[in-house]
């Protein structure tokens, strides 16, 4: 069905009021010339206050990610010289020690085992008797062990450089038309390239009398291939080209084509390969092109928009797949071992394990301070000179990072959780999360019914022995009209004084009469409690309790709200975020409201991912035995650094069925009927981007909690009908399954709200860490993993002898 689009002259002549509303259209407004322009309007973020509607646009890109909830955050860092490259205008290789950085017709030698900061020699090609000649392209020679450079100009020069003097040993002026874009090494062959399409093989010949070419005797083999290719990359033997207006398909399914040539092959022809044309994406321009040794046989080519496509080498090459690692562009990639390394826009290097589907993301790191990362490349010289597989990126940030590219620090961490026996000592303690929307209501309305009446008492009494941590959560604290003047007062700006303090007396008195109320009613316990954690966020509140005797063994005691209603500018849907270290494990608990509306599944998934994801959320730390206490290379900043993680509220999740069948499936008892149908648990099942995957529900053995008619035990019958739906939940996630079990998932009939609240209690596995015992462990790790280091290192090197680079 074609559907005609109207244009912006329909709407302004013939603007209705929406709905039902008898307000008037909103005005519109004249610019005069010269009159200050308005702001820009900020980008929507995925958030959803409405009640129904079906979801718009297509996909989440989110929903097609490779998770990374258990991804270390800890950057592998290996050195970090302050040496200053400028982003575009620079080029640099590495060997070992060594790095030569060329920006225009400046050439720079750094030796880092000695003078990181300071270069051993700084040469001018106009010094070197290349005059006005500007460095556009650098490469080891072969055969040279990483001692003898070929340098590339924008007038289309080579030079050949002694790595150590910077004395020049060989040249061929002319050789390109053009500026040279690329130089490859191959076993005993150079390649290079212009923006014209020449491309000079130079190979040594019998008659030559030498094993390596010689820039200044060798007489090169032309080969032609298209001119101002944006991206070349010789992988395999072959040289792999594509630009950006060279595509095939149309409109949201255009990929781009990628023409491959055998330059060592003379007269032979290209062959063009698409990016894998069955794809319903629109897959950008080709950024960048690695192999991997854990996967030979196969090359990744890195794209815009986020994806990485995968090519047979052995059928022609052939892509075979396409997979979307980002929703940012992938700006540099390569195969580092087992792992597949990617750099974006965001500055975070990301590492793949991509052995199985859907791909793990097992690392992610800052790599430079938020910029682009402009290319990421191996030094494989590095595992014979320093003994370690150096990495090194260059970013926007015009800084050089080294990464280790074997991830030790992440293998010697890994290995300590497995001994966590042999250094910490355990306990368990009980916690109880207690969940509830109020819908407003006032503590003093739980009256008249005994469900009503015990409700607190019967949830605090639920665990037995008493609970060591106690946390309610409760939603919709502040009535529907107070939360509409609430949003008219942070939007439009209260115009009369009076009224807006109003709102924001009756606001706290609702909070404090819930913080009272609970108060009371855990002081009525036989155990003694304090109250540790108390927050509000526009309806949200989050009451926590300790009972006393474990008061002294909290530490980095934190709370903290995240906005998600309105772009994340508004509070009536979001997040209070509570955290602790007990002992030496980190706690963090999650009281949210997520998106409302049957359909809203995609912005329930945003809300959640933005909580998840937020970065800063609580201070950072470095002290050695609290960095124990978190997980992931993490610095207990956000909330998936903490070692368990709780989340409870009304997350909106409803049930994707007819109403009447909904309602007969429970009044026969038939719950597990609906649990193919319910939102929430299908995203945890099918959707491998939910960033709840990694977190763990009970058994949903009690009927639907929402939504019901005030006191009263019958499902919604106003005009709207909603379908019944579990939305009020309580999740969480361990790094170690078993340090938490679940005592109980509970709902309670309590009816002075639309929902039913409901209560989780746990065992929860808590450590406490010897330090001396954890030294002497991690020293014993640390030498198996020289032997490890070893068997790395010598399969790395067969890897890159086999493709030619050493």
């Amino acid at each position: 069905m074609i559907i005609a689009t109207p244009s912006p002259i329909d709407f302004i002549s013939d603007r209705k009021p929406l709905g039902s509303s008898k307000l008037q259209p909103p005005p519109t407004r004249t610019i005069a010339p010269g009159d200050k322009l308005p702001p820009a309007r900020r980008t929507h973020t995925p958030s959803s206050d409405e009640e129904s509607g079906a979801e718009e646009g297509g996909d989440d890109p989110r929903m097609l990610l490779p998770d990374a909830s258990r991804a270390s955050r800890r950057p592998p860092t290996i050195r970090t010289p302050k040496m200053h490259v400028p982003a575009y205008a620079a080029q640099v290789i590495v060997a070992g020690n060594r790095v030569l950085v060329a920006t225009h017709h400046h050439l720079r030698c750094f030796d880092l085992a000695r003078h990181a900061d300071v270069p051993i020699w700084v040469g001018d090609t106009k010094e070197m008797g290349v005059r006005d000649a500007k460095v556009t392209a650098l490469e080891f020679r072969a055969g040279s062990a990483g001692g003898v450079v070929w340098a590339g100009t924008k007038e289309g020069h080579l030079i050949e450089l002694h790595m150590d003097a910077g004395e020049v040993t060989g040249s061929k002026f002319g050789a390109h038309a053009g500026a040279v874009t690329h130089i490859f090494r191959h076993r005993k062959a150079m390649v290079s390239v212009d923006e014209s399409g020449k491309v000079l093989v130079f190979e040594p010949t019998a008659t030559s009398g030498s094993i390596v070419p010689s820039l200044t005797y060798t007489a090169p083999r032309v080969y032609r291939i298209a001119e101002k290719q944006e991206f070349v990359k010789l992988l395999g033997g072959l040289l792999w080209t594509s630009v950006r207006s060279d595509t095939n398909g149309s409109g949201p399914t255009t990929v781009p084509i990628v023409r491959i040539y055998d330059v060592f092959t003379p007269g032979s022809i290209a062959r063009t390969a698409s990016v894998l044309p069955s794809t319903t994406h629109h897959v950008g321009a080709v950024t960048s092109g690695t192999l991997l040794q854990s996967h030979a046989g196969f090359a990744y080519l890195g794209h815009e928009g986020g994806f990485i496509s995968i090519w047979n080498l052995a059928a022609g090459p052939e892509c075979t797949d396409v997979v979307k690692v980002s929703s940012s562009d992938v700006l540099s990639l390569e195969g580092v071992g087992m792992r597949l390394w990617a750099g974006g826009r965001t500055g975070v290097i990301c590492a793949y394990d991509v052995s199985s589907r859907p791909w793990v993301v097992t690392n992610a790191w800052n790599a430079h301070s938020g910029l682009p990362v402009m290319r990421i490349f191996v030094d494989p010289w590095s595992i014979e000179k320093e003994e370690k597989l150096s990495v090194v990126s260059v970013g926007r940030d015009e800084q050089m990072k080294f990464w280790d590219g074997l991830l030790g620090i992440d293998w010697i961490g890994n290995e300590l959780l497995k001994r966590e026996r042999e250094f910490s000592s355990f306990r368990t303690i009980n916690v109880l999360v207690v969940s509830w929307n109020v819908d407003a209501a006032k503590p003093e309305a739980l009256t008249d019914d005994s469900a009503n009446l015990t409700f607190l008492n019967d949830a605090l009494t639920s665990v037995s022995p008493a609970p060591d941590i106690i946390s309610f959560g409760f939603q919709e604290l502040i009535d529907l009209e107070s939360r509409k003047m609430a949003a008219k007062t942070v939007l439009l700006g209260g115009k009369k004084k009076g009224e807006e303090g109003k709102i924001s007396e009756k606001v706290t008195s609702s909070y404090k009469r819930w913080h009272d109320r609970l108060v009371r009613e855990v002081r009525a316990l036989a155990e003694g409690y304090t109250v540790i954690h108390t927050e509000s966020l526009v309806g949200l509140f989050t009451c926590m309790f300790v009972k006393n005797s474990e008061r002294t063994a909290l530490k980095n005691v934190a709370i903290t709200t995240i906005k998600r209603g309105m772009g994340g500018r508004y509070g009536n849907k979001g997040g209070i975020v509570a955290r602790f270290v007990i002992g030496d494990s980190s706690i963090c608990f999650i009281n949210c409201h997520l998106a409302a509306g049957q359909h809203h599944v995609r912005q329930r998934n945003a809300d959640v991912a933005a909580m998840l994801e937020e970065k800063s959320v609580f201070p950072s730390s470095d002290a050695i035995e609290e960095s124990l206490a978190y997980v992931g290379g993490g610095d207990g900043s956000m909330v998936l650094d903490h070692e368990i993680v709780f989340l409870n509220g009304d997350l909106n999740y409803r049930i994707d069925q007819r109403r009447d069948a909904v309602i007969s499936s429970i009044q026969s008892g038939d719950l597990e009927a609906l649990y193919t149908h319910d939102q929430l648990l299908k995203e945890m099942k099918h959707n491998r981007g939910f960033r709840l995957r990694s977190f763990h529900e009970g058994p949903l053995t009690f009927s639907p909690t929402y939504k019901y008619d005030r006191r009263s035990n019958e499902f919604d019958t106003s005009e709207k009908k909603r379908v019944p739906a579990w939305c009020d939940r309580v999740l969480w996630r361990s790094r170690d399954p078993e340090r938490v079990k679940q005592l109980h998932y509970r709902r309670y009939e309590a009816n002075v709200s639309d929902h039913r609240p409901v209560s989780a209690a746990f065992a929860m596995t808590v450590k406490s860490v010897r330090l001396d015992a954890w030294a002497k462990e991690k020293a014993v790790v640390e030498e198996l993993w020289l032997g490890t280091l070893v068997e790395l290192l010598a399969d790395a090197r067969e890897f890159y002898v086999e493709q030619a680079l050493i």
